[in-house]
This record gives structure tokens, sequence and C-alpha cells, in this order.
């Protein structure tokens, strides 16, 4: 069976950005309730040499972004990095899913073996869409809103499995 490129890239994007939106209405309300400066928590970092929660949410928003665009052969939209609240992070994820939803399943589908070059380390590398979105793309992904999960969890944020995979 073939694998559908559409269904495994924009559908899981979108999914995983609204939950990590609902996440971040959940840290700007434990921020209030708390009495907690919001600052603190979009710049808490689990590990001296990690993002902190604001750059966590700008990766993932970039990888959502460029990924379903590369495979469609466009160029994704660049956005400017200066996010300073949880109300323009959400706006960055907002306009993340705006435009994924933009892209057509038939601009995709079909992009498993289109060649996609990245510079990884200063070095290009050329993989096939299927080999880029299962193994960078998906993966940097994940492992970015992971780690925005992670922190706020760690802060104290009320959060727990059903807040990151959301319904199904």
């Amino acid at each position: 069976m073939a694998i559908s490129m559409y269904q495994i890239s924009v559908p899981v994007f979108v999914k995983t950005l609204a939950n990590l939106a609902a996440i971040l209405d959940k840290a700007a309300a434990f921020a209030a309730a708390k009495k907690v400066d919001p600052s603190v928590l979009l710049a808490y970092r689990l590990a001296p040499d990690m993002f902190n929660l604001t750059r966590q949410v700008q990766i993932a928003a970039d990888h959502a972004k460029r990924a379903p665009a590369r495979l469609a052969g466009i160029e994704p939209p660049v956005y400017e990095d200066n996010e300073a609240s949880f109300a323009d992070l959400k706006a960055r994820i907002d306009k993340t899913i705006t435009f994924i939803n933009t892209l057509k399943q038939g601009q995709i589908e079909g992009s498993e073996a289109r060649e996609i070059t990245l510079k990884i380390g200063g070095v290009s590398q050329t993989l096939t869409g299927q080999t880029y979105l299962l193994h960078n793309a998906l993966p940097n992904f994940f492992f970015h809103v992971t780690a925005a999960y992670a922190i706020l969890r760690h802060c104290g944020v009320d959060i727990g499995k059903k807040d990151f995979i959301g319904q199904i």
C-alpha cells in the first residue's frame, strides 16, 4: 500500500500545532493564576544548552510550515522570530496552520521521490521527499513540540499526555 504523503504531513502538523496552542493557553492561565510573569515561562529552558520555550515553539512552527511546502515544491513563508508573549506564539501557530491549510493534497501527493536539499550543519544533503518527511521533518517537529511541553510541565503547568496527543 502506498503511503499518502499528504495524510502523514498536513493533518499531523495541523492537529499537533492546535494541541500546542491549547497547551500555551493553559500556560498563560497558569501564569495569571500563580502571578508568574509570563516572560519567565517563555524564557525557561530545561538545560543551559537547550533552547527556551519561545524558541522551541518557533522551531516547531518552522518545521510544520517548511515540510509540506518543500514537499509541494514551493517556498514557505518566512517569520521574523520576534514573538514575546503567549499571544504572539499562538498567532505564529495560527498563521502556520493557515498556511499549511492552503496546500492541496494534489500538491503533496507523489512527492515521495522528490529531491529535497537541506543544509544541515552547513553541509548540503539531498533526501527523497519520503526520507525527508519521515526521518527529518517529523522527528524534528515532534522533538521541539515535546521540548515545549516538557518545559511547561516542569514549570508546574497542569498538562498531561491527553493535552499533547489531543482527541483522536
